[in-house]
């Protein structure tokens, strides 16, 4: 089920970080620090992970914009990761 930002507001900061699926390899990762949406994925058989900011600065919609976006260059055989540095 996809996440929604009632959900990530409600995400309570403990001492053991955890994950909120999303969907498409999007999650939020909570800490007691903060709420971090990343995306995992999979290029030339390497499973990598790629930040995407910091929840709220960035939205959910934000969030799924830059994970589609880097979905269609992983298509294209293009690392989003190593176009991001």
């Amino acid at each position: 089920m996809p996440l929604t930002d009632l959900a990530i507001r409600n995400a309570n900061q403990e001492d053991v970080n955890y994950r909120l699926a999303d969907d498409k390899g999007l999650y939020i990762l909570v800490k007691k620090v903060g709420k971090y949406f990343r995306f995992d994925y999979r290029i030339a058989g390497t499973r990598k992970t790629l930040a995407l900011g910091v929840y709220p600065e960035v939205s959910l919609k934000e969030a799924r914009d830059k994970r589609d976006t880097a979905r269609k260059l992983v298509q294209d055989g293009i690392d989003p990761s190593e176009l991001k540095k």
